[in-house]
């Protein structure tokens, strides 16, 4: 039977952690302690403190999305869980699995998300997802804004800020309103409503701000106004499938609370006893304009190297235009449909379930690389069986 590695990065328990910033650390879907849901202008008086410990484990998986994530896994062979701390390069060394189904988010650097794949290759061990260059070229969103423009993808004007000084000399060639952002962090960490700056005093603020907090280069870009859509894709190559866009809901936001998906929106609004209406899926847009975003989204997935899955932030530019804010090549997957979570919402609009999600993305990776998952199964199915991808929704 084929041997499944399930490398992954679970969020302490609350008891677990330690102080907010004590640690350097990361959070992740939702089950850590939170702020009581508080309107947007409440929530610009957290503390410095608290604003950090919100997001502290942000882009790591909760034990529920690990189970599931398990249990889809286990109909293709057996699985072996693999913890990617610091025991991961020993415990996969003996274990030897057929291949590793990638989740881990790592810990410590800007290389954090390549850890996990560069160990497998040290061993020779097949892996799903994307490269270890591609994964950490994506978490700089300033490298991978620059390889997006060198190849003619739209994407919002930007510079980058590693000094306040910095900004001094280069804030003249932006227009105004401006975007902010920590330049290699996940899971909207460090995004807040304040973010968005609208003159030169705010800019100066909150660049001081994530400078100062967060400890990494600021990406500085121009804001598009227009309406903004996740793009999930699934496969490699010529084969590569947009499945349907799924459009933000903006509206759904509390009173006051400016348009972007922010820390807030997801973690703080969006609770599960009270879900926000922020993902509608598949996006009622014109056949044009979802031609548009699906071509922009597959040039993106092509150019950086994503491989097997990724989710492609697009935002429509004051012409509607497409723009490409972000790639992420290791997207979220939460596994209950009550919660927002876009790969598995656009996934199921297209009729594919969330095991069959991760079967897949399996079976993609095992193809490229030329293992064999039905060794001990059924050789019906597999990764040419897959089931076809519907097209994105539109109006």
């Amino acid at each position: 039977m084929t041997l499944i590695g399930l490398a992954y990065n679970q969020k302490p328990e609350p008891t677990e952690l330690t102080s907010p910033a004590s640690e350097g650390g990361r959070q992740e879907d939702g089950e850590l302690p939170r702020p009581e849901e508080e309107p947007p202008s409440r929530i610009s008086d957290l503390s410095i403190a608290e604003l950090i410990a919100r997001d502290e484990f942000a882009e790591w998986d909760s034990p529920a999305t690990i189970a599931a994530v398990e249990s889809a896994l286990s109909h293709l062979g057996k699985v072996v869980r693999l913890e990617a701390n610091e025991d991961f390069p020993e415990r996969l060394r003996q274990a030897r699995p057929d291949i590793v189904f990638n989740i881990a988010e790592g810990f410590h650097g800007v290389n954090r998300e390549a850890h996990v794949p560069a160990i497998c290759e040290f061993y020779g061990i097949p892996y799903s997802g994307s490269d270890p260059f591609t994964l950490t070229l994506c978490l700089d969103k300033a490298r991978a804004k620059e390889t997006l423009a060198f190849h003619g993808i739209p994407t919002p004007k930007f510079l980058l800020v590693e000094k306040l000084a910095d900004l001094y000399r280069v804030a003249e060639k932006l227009t105004l309103p401006l975007f902010v952002k920590p330049v290699h962090e996940g899971s909207s960490k460090g995004i807040t409503d304040s973010n968005l700056c609208r003159d030169r005093d705010q800019l100066f603020r909150q660049t001081e701000f994530l400078l100062e907090n967060y400890r990494q280069p600021v990406l500085v870009e121009e804001f598009l106004p227009g309406k903004e859509f996740t793009c999930a894709v699934l496969g490699n190559g010529a084969e590569a499938t947009v499945l349907p866009l799924v459009a933000m809901n903006f509206e759904s936001l509390p009173e006051g609370a400016l348009p972007i998906y922010s820390f807030d929106a997801k973690f703080v609004w969006d609770r599960p006893e009270n879900p926000l209406d922020i993902f509608q899926c598949p996006a009622r847009i014109t056949r044009e304009l979802q031609a548009s975003i699906e071509r922009v989204t597959l040039d993106a997935f092509r150019v950086l190297g994503c491989r097997d899955w990724a989710r492609i932030d697009v935002r429509l530019d004051a012409d509607g235009k497409p723009n490409v804010l972000e790639v992420n090549p290791l997207p979220g997957i939460l596994p209950d449909p009550a919660d927002n979570s876009c790969l598995p919402k656009a996934a199921r609009a297209a009729g594919i379930g969330y095991e069959e999600l991760i079967q897949n993305c399996l079976k993609y990776a095992a193809a490229r690389q030329g293992v064999d998952l039905h060794r001990s199964l059924s050789r019906a199915g597999g990764a040419h069986d897959a089931p076809a991808l519907a097209a994105s929704g539109s109006a």
